[in-house]
């Protein structure tokens, strides 16, 4: 256990962005998960929906640094031709 007061304070502040980081990572698999099941049962309604869902969580995801961007633009990118696939 730390004994210096900065030492301390870094241990609540790494907690706290844990769980925060641990919350937006367990939204966005859920999400995703959403989309595959949809696009699995071919709901091309539901899908189009969850579509919207999932760039809006990964991008967020993105941006505070829980995904890397590279990442991210790649799940969208594959999500996308999977999404035009059924569509086709």
């Amino acid at each position: 256990m730390a004994n210096i007061k900065s030492a301390k304070k870094r241990i609540k502040v790494t907690e706290v962005k844990t769980l925060r980081n641990r919350m937006i990572k367990s939204a966005l698999k859920t999400t995703l998960k959403k989309f595959e099941v949809a696009i699995i049962a071919k709901n091309t309604e539901d899908a189009k929906v969850n579509y919207v869902e999932v760039v809006k969580s990964l991008d967020m995801a993105a941006s505070k640094g829980v995904i890397h961007k590279n990442k991210a633009a790649r799940f969208k990118s594959r999500f996308a031709a999977k999404l035009h696939a059924l569509e086709a």
